[in-house]
């Protein structure tokens, strides 16, 4: 870390930061109340709102979002005539799955082998805790030189769309000139990266009906149209031989111009297994950022435990289908969901339920903001320039902020490295990448301040 006055105040509150971060992440701010007290999430919203408090925020208030959710939002007025700043981070997290397969507790932050393990260390409860550490270095450097608006959502990984809703209803509540969304991550540990690109998604249940009732195999089978072998030739056709998504009439030979993922490393963080083929064919960074991908999430049938010996009435499931930037989700969705009838076999009934979407977002990294934040990481990273990579997932309120303000520069960092395998068990967070891009957003601050001045 170079030698600078932000730079050694945020070193010297990393050890209060692993403290606060223990305390948010020990909340089980699930967004899904039929598994998980919504008490922990109204907890982990009040302490977030607490926390605005006693750095000065003023208007904190817990917004009650249409979805049954909270986010909190606060206001630090800037300098006469300084430029708004948009923070934005969410204190939901995703469900442990697998508490045995924790090597500690998912809701009890530990430190270990130089990481910190829970769920939310990284995405995103630590993105919060960076938020704070950027404004409290600036507080101790001569103030924070732009006006700052934090936003906190509570639904984001239920992707309900609670925050979206609420915005779109109050739209002078976010307007700012440039919005950090710290939901992001860099490419690698230690490569300061921008996200550039997100993929949008629809989401489709589809379901397949032969029968008035299951047969039994040895009397029926053979004639009897079966709902669920039904189902598995539709999903197959999905996918061509090597795997790559093949939806009727949906361009999939999108090739992507940046930051390349080689494969030796896609394998390692994708934890492939030894001698299985990757998908697809193209890039690596092709296929994950500027081609549609087509994954079944889910489908309803039997378990091998306790399953007989029948053929099967009806047979249903659940489609993600995630687009690229420069690709309109409805029209993919049409496409799919046509796609899906045509294919069904043997005149089965088909029924085919759009369940959710979200478009693709694509940033300005040529904008003056990114100039500024190039700056920063250079700083904050020395001897490495920013990098700008595309993120496979999704983040719909960057496409509802940038509807609402067009004119405002959006940038996305974050601490969802690979190794910070967010979403799976043992989730981590590096508190050196924490120390560091909170620097980097620090910097930042100053840098766009002092950019809107000339």
């Amino acid at each position: 870390m170079p030698s600078h006055p932000i730079a050694e105040t945020v070193a010297s509150l990393m050890p209060r930061a692993q403290r606060e971060l223990a305390e948010l992440v020990r909340f089980q701010s699930v967004a899904d109340w039929a598994q998980f007290p919504k008490s922990e999430s109204e907890g982990a919203a009040n302490w977030v709102a607490d926390a605005l408090r006693a750095e000065g925020f003023e208007d904190v208030a817990l917004l009650d979002t249409p979805d049954g959710t909270q986010s909190v939002y606060g206001h630090l007025p800037g300098p006469e005539g300084a430029p708004t700043v948009l923070l934005y981070a969410h204190y939901d997290v995703q469900p442990p799955l697998d508490d045995a397969a924790w090597i500690s507790p998912a809701f009890e932050l530990t430190e270990r082998d130089g990481r910190w393990y829970g769920r939310g260390a990284a995405d995103c409860k630590g993105g919060f805790i960076m938020h704070l550490l950027a404004l409290r270095a600036l507080k101790a450097n001569g103030g924070v030189p732009v006006g700052v608006k934090v936003i906190v959502e509570g639904s984001e990984e239920q992707g309900t769309g609670g925050l979206q809703m609420y915005a779109e209803a109050h739209p002078e509540l976010l307007a700012s000139d440039a919005i950090v969304i710290g939901d992001a991550g860099n490419f690698r540990l230690g490569l300061p990266t921008v996200t550039a690109t997100l993929r949008g998604m629809t989401l489709v249940r589809v379901q397949v009906d032969t029968l008035e009732g299951n047969l039994h195999s040895g009397m029926f089978g053979g004639a009897a149209p079966d709902a669920l072998a039904a189902l598995i030739r539709v999903l197959d056709s999905l996918r061509a031989e090597d795997g790559s998504t093949t939806v009727d009439g949906l361009d999939a030979a999108g090739v992507w111009e940046g930051l390349q993922y080689p494969e030796g490393d896609f394998r390692a963080d994708a934890k492939v297994l030894d001698g299985v083929d990757l998908i697809g064919d193209g890039s690596v960074s092709d296929r994950l950022w500027a081609r549609p991908a087509v994954t079944v999430l889910g489908i309803d049938c039997p378990p091998v435990v306790g399953a007989t010996p029948s053929v099967h009435a009806s047979a249903r499931a659940l489609i993600s289908l995630r687009v690229p930037p420069g690709m309109d989700t409805g029209a993919a969705n049409k496409l799919l969901m046509a796609h899906l009838e045509a294919r069904t076999p043997w005149n089965a009934r088909v029924q085919v339920e759009q369940v959710g979407s979200g478009q693709a977002f694509q940033a300005d990294t040529a904008s003056p903001a990114y100039a500024s934040m190039a700056e920063a990481l250079r700083a904050a990273y020395p001897g490495q320039e920013m990098q700008a990579a595309g993120m496979g997932g999704s983040i719909p309120l960057c496409n509802t902020l940038q509807n609402l303000y067009p004119e405002a520069e959006i940038l996305l960092i974050g601490l969802s490295e690979p190794e910070a395998q967010i979403h799976a068990v043992n989730e981590s967070v590096s508190p050196e990448e924490l120390e560091r891009l909170s620097v980097a957003e620090a910097l930042f601050l100053v840098n766009y301040a002092e950019s809107k001045k000339a």
